[in-house]
């Protein structure tokens, strides 16, 4: 993985610290690529943890988490065939606080191009759309990232809650469990 063995969330090329730790182990089935820890999730040091963000409940929802996970406990994803990152490693805030200047895509092709996940799953419009170059719609994608399929997911964040729809979630689940058949 590529945090230490004291949490250490690790560093950009350039020697800044990331906010959260890539949690990218050989071997991952699927990568969430969120746009940038939110600030609750910052405060904690766990991915996902805000209020009313349905992205643990969701995973154990449809099928790719046994039990529901607590954000806290995001170190025992990679278990169950999951990685996270986020686009911008080095800031936190809602999309509009933090914009789009710290996105660094080609560091995020590197990361999943080692990793070699089967499917990547950007889980918002604005991360798919910034990776992807292009404007997205929910569900796969046409063209791979970094070699693997490529999902765009509604955002899991409760700030998101309008735009919320499990279904796209579902339907990347139900494709990864086919494809271990």
């Amino acid at each position: 993985m590529t945090y230490g063995p004291a949490g250490d969330p690790g560093r950009t090329a350039d020697g800044r610290p990331h906010v959260l730790p890539d949690v990218l182990p050989a071997g991952v089935r699927v990568v969430f690529v969120g746009t940038a820890a939110g600030t609750v999730a910052a405060r904690l040091g766990a991915p996902y943890s805000g209020p009313g963000n349905r992205f643990w409940p969701t995973l154990h929802e449809v099928g790719l988490l046994p039990a529901p996970l607590d954000p806290l406990e995001f170190r025992r994803a990679p278990a169950f065939g999951i990685g996270l990152t986020d686009l911008n490693k080095t800031a936190f805030g809602s999309d509009r606080e933090i914009g789009t200047a710290g996105f660094d895509v080609p560091a995020l092709a590197r990361k999943l191009t080692a990793v070699e996940p089967g499917w990547v799953a950007f889980t918002s419009k604005t991360a798919g759309r910034t990776a992807l170059g292009r404007p997205v719609a929910y569900g796969p994608q046409e063209e791979r990232f970094a070699g693997a399929e490529t999902w765009v997911l509604p955002s899991p964040s409760g700030r998101a809650r309008r735009f919320w729809d499990v279904a796209p979630w579902a339907a990347l689940a139900a494709r990864i469990r086919a494809a271990a058949r």
